[in-house]
């Protein structure tokens, strides 16, 4: 056995984040020698050291120590590392200890010794501030640690004696900064120096000071100011402090960044820049003092946003020369980041980089970013440099170029950029394109998680709309290892609801609205949109099990459906949704008005379907949280909702009155017809897309539910004839058109290559890679149990179809390594191959199986299992097999009639 994978918080050796609560989980993994199967006991012991000399927490070994998420009897204190191992015993003995994991913690209650400054000029010009500081020889030999606590506004890049310290960017992020602003921890150890140190921070706009909002937004939007807050304490062997903190003392200066803004881009004038400027060498004597000032947050508090690294580097793979004379880098991919290149300009020469999703005409292309300039200018100072942004980030697969003089592809390097999430999913068919597919949605993730799930990463926009959000949640936590993540986003969607008696805004965080915007005036409420307040924390229960992050969350939940609850009320109390505005199901192609994003599914019916699964899903969380009386509180009232809309929407023979998709399609997923009725809304929904020539018509709403129903009710092969038609519409027709990632229209480039639209055409948008999902659950198999959460327990049941020879999936759970793929032999015959994690159990569901004729790794099942280690039974049509940590493989020739239905397709 090998214990891997241990996480503070979901982080792995997190600095400086916020722990109020401390949660610690590990994975264990078997090995070929390993007997055991499950985790008969565990220990967990916290020290203040890492030789573990100094112990703080002993758990002892205790029986049903959860892995998934460990809450230790621990007092933290400040600004401290605490050293972590976990020991595991086996059930067949074995015995296991990690290595150490560490965790440190951030100022908790400690005030700040610092305090917020500002430039003394003009608040438009982007400043460089800096410190310098002694520490004497006899003190920097006694030197144990040192750390920087620092925020700034809008965003900072921190240095220190000349060098960039760590590899983050576009720091503090983004967040609701009205309510709350996180700040960062650097180990700055190896950086201070014996004698004269210098520390020196740049500023720039980002999302709280420059232009950001609906229409193009305008800048000031959170505050008009440039401001720095920062601590750097020096803490010697015997425990004694030396505290340099921002004051008046501090000195600033004008940066050579000229401009920065999220959607413009950056401007750099390197003839302006000041040499070592954050070197303890630089001469400061003609720099200006800073000045006190104050921001308007609610607090401050440690930082609870991954890091936003470069965490991938993309060469540019062909220099385009176009029909209108320009120079464009085609990187191959479409993706957020920047390029840095290396600039050996003369002096004064402009180097100006334009940003682009597409190509039109073969000529570059930026009209759909609406407002978005998106651009790089670099002014040279005759000097060689390697030269990227400091304060902005693109989406982007082409770069034009004016102004270099000799183009070469090693000059040029695309910098991807975004959280920092471990991807813990990965599927391969037997199709390339469907792979291609997989990968769009990978990519679009990719793009969009940059410290929030945005909408887009280009154009003037990019925000944290909850609609797109909570649809990509299922997929995002398959393909990535999101909980911290989406944790973050909570808090930033808390503390808007706290403001808003319970409603939700359309974008988190909020975005003000502005003359004209368009929608409502309040920007909240919306159905679906709102809904990621119950989505969200339920999907991360699931797929996560750690109980009390759901239990933070809880009120959230609860807080939504009350407000929707009170909106029914004070129209009736008809126990339906009937008021509001609501983008119901957006984007879809069966509106009347094809020039309208609105579709044809009425709204109020998408709205009150979510009232009663958002109640749905409250109850269910109470019931886990052992809160009895609510769960039977939002449970009848989800049963009320039902009755009602099988009232309104539904003839007594199960019809239903709204004839889409969608509307069939909400009304199974979200258990809105009883049992009886079921088969009659299947049967229509198949009929209606026969209607439809077996095409898709769903938007923002239908679209994430869609292959999912037909899969879960008998109706798998229209689920693969929807995955793989490669004709308007379908998710093939945009790979088959070049495209890297998801769009946000089914038609944002039309068949000519020629863009459909400029006014709202994103092409990475991930919301409909939700079919992803899909991919994962019901072609590949792995489905969680929200019974047993985080995959202690899981579902193995994949859905072949003869369209495709094979599929596989791997995902790095929670609970270990599962894998689950399928090969369909020439001769008809199944072969299916599993991996069940150590600590779990599986139940294997084989399609169209006879027990006598299914083997395991060689060997004959039967019933009682004389030649296995696992036992089946027949399930009607199916064999079901419960598994147990172990590779397996397992082959049998189907049904008849299974061969017979894969052929008719």
């Amino acid at each position: 056995m090998r214990v891997v994978h241990l996480r503070t918080n979901h982080l792995t050796n997190p600095l400086g984040f916020q722990l109020d609560r401390l949660c610690l989980s590990w994975v264990t993994e078997s090995e070929e020698s390993t007997s055991s199967k499950f985790q008969q006991s565990a220990r967990v012991e916290i020290a203040a050291d890492s030789h573990f000399n100094q112990l703080v927490f002993d758990s002892g070994q205790q029986q049903h120590m959860d892995s998934l998420a460990y809450t230790p009897d621990i007092e933290l204190q400040p600004r401290t590392r605490y050293y972590w191992r976990v020991t595991v015993w086996g059930d067949a003995g074995e015995v296991a200890t990690s290595e150490a994991a560490w965790f440190e913690t951030a100022k908790m209650d400690e005030p700040w010794q610092g305090a917020w400054i500002a430039p003394g000029f003009d608040p438009d010009i982007h400043p460089l501030i800096r410190k310098q500081f002694q520490l004497p020889a006899d003190l920097a030999a006694k030197l144990a640690k040192a750390r920087i606590y620092i925020t700034g506004v809008g965003l900072y890049e921190l240095e220190l004696n000349g060098s960039k310290v760590g590899d983050e960017y576009l720091a503090p992020g983004y967040h609701a900064y009205d309510y709350w602003l996180q700040y960062q921890t650097y180990d700055v150890t190896e950086l201070v120096a014996s004698g004269d140190n210098a520390i020196g921070v740049a500023l720039g706009n980002g999302w709280y000071k420059g232009r950001f909002g609906f229409e193009g937004g305008f800048p000031a939007w959170y505050g008009d100011q440039f401001a720095l807050l920062a601590e750097l304490v020096v803490t010697l062997q015997d425990g004694s402090e030396i505290v340099i903190a921002t004051d008046p003392t501090w000195k600033c200066a004008p940066s050579p960044v000229q401009f920065s803004g999220i959607y413009d881009g950056e401007h750099y004038d390197a003839t302006k820049q000041l040499e070592n400027w954050s070197s303890s060498s630089f001469d400061d004597s003609n720099w200006t003092a800073v000045q006190p000032t104050a921001i308007a947050s609610e607090r401050l508090q440690a930082r609870l946003s991954l890091p936003i690294k470069i965490m991938e580097e993309r060469k540019p793979v062909e220099i385009i020369y176009t029909p209108a004379g320009e120079t464009v880098l085609d990187f191959g991919q479409n993706m957020t980041g920047w390029v840095r290149f290396k600039a050996t300009a003369s002096k004064g020469t402009k180097l100006h980089l334009q940003y682009g999703e597409i190509l039109q005409n073969d000529n570059f292309y930026q009209d759909n970013l609406r407002t978005a300039k998106a651009e790089h200018i670099y002014i040279a100072d005759g000097l060689p440099a390697e030269v990227q942004p400091k304060f902005t980030f693109f989406g982007f697969r082409y770069v034009k170029l004016q102004g270099f003089a000799d183009v070469k592809l090693e000059d040029f390097t695309g910098c991807v950029v975004h959280s920092e999430l471990a991807q813990t999913g990965s599927i391969e068919t037997s199709d390339p394109l469907v792979n291609r597919l997989f990968l769009n949605a990978l990519w679009g993730q990719r793009g969009n998680f940059l410290d929030v799930p945005t909408d887009c990463p280009q154009r003037d926009e990019r925000m944290g709309w909850t609609g797109d959000a909570q649809v990509f949640a299922p997929t995002a936590c398959f393909n990535m290892y999101s909980p911290a993540f989406y944790n973050k986003y909570m808090v930033d969607l808390r503390e808007e609801q706290l403001r808003r008696n319970g409603s939700v805004p359309f974008t988190v965080p909020a975005i003000k609205p502005t003359q004209g915007a368009g929608f409502t005036d309040t920007m909240d409420g919306s159905a679906a949109w709102g809904d990621a307040a119950t989505v969200i924390p339920w999907t991360l229960y699931v797929n996560y099990g750690d109980k009390e992050l759901l239990r933070s969350q809880f009120d959230t939940m609860k807080d939504w459906v009350d407000y929707i609850q009170r909106v029914d009320e004070e129209n009736g109390g008809k126990r339906l949704w009937q008021a509001g505005f609501h983008f119901g199901d957006w984007l879809a192609l069966d509106g009347k008005d094809p020039r309208s994003p609105f579709g044809g599914t009425d709204a109020h019916y998408i709205a009150s379907a979510y009232y009663c699964y958002s109640a749905q899903l409250v109850a269910k969380a109470a019931a886990v949280l052992e809160k009895h009386e609510l769960a039977a509180q939002y449970g009848q009232l989800a049963e009320e909702i039902k009755a009602a809309m099988m009232q309104e929407y539904f003839t007594p023979n199960g019809r239903s009155a709204i004839h889409t998709q969608t509307a069939m399609v909400v009304a199974l997923f979200m258990d809105l017809v009883p049992q009886q009725q079921r088969q009659r809304v299947i049967s229509d929904l198949q009929a209606k897309l026969r209607e439809d020539r077996m095409h898709l018509t769903t938007g923002f709403v239908g679209t994430p539910y869609l292959c999912l129903v037909l899969s879960e009710n008998g109706a798998n092969d229209d689920a693969y004839t929807l995955l793989l038609n490669d004709d308007y519409p379908s998710w093939l027709y945009a790979v088959k058109l070049g495209a890297t990632t998801i769009w946000e229209r089914w038609n944002s480039v039309l068949a000519d290559g020629s863009i459909s639209d400029t006014g709202m055409n994103s092409l990475n948008h991930y919301a409909y890679g939700s079919i992803v999902q899909w991919m994962y659950q019901h072609m590949c198999g792995i489905n969680p149990v929200a019974e047993a959460p985080g995959y202690r327990k899981f579902t193995l049941q994949p859905k072949p179809n003869s369209r495709l020879t094979y599929a596989k999936a791997s995902f790095n759970s929670p609970s270990g390594l599962i894998e689950s793929g399928w090969r369909i032999h020439e001769d008809g015959r199944l072969t299916f191959t599993f991996t069940v994690p150590f600590n779990t159990t599986a139940e294997a569901k084989l399609p169209d199986a006879e027990l006598a004729a299914v083997t395991v790794n060689g060997a004959a099942l039967s019933a009682a299992g004389a030649k296995s280690s696992v036992t089946g039974k027949q399930q009607g049509s199916d064999v079901s097999i419960v598994l147990t940590a172990g590779s397996y493989e397992i082959e049998y020739a189907p049904a008849r009639s299974y061969i017979e239905a894969q052929v008719n397709n």
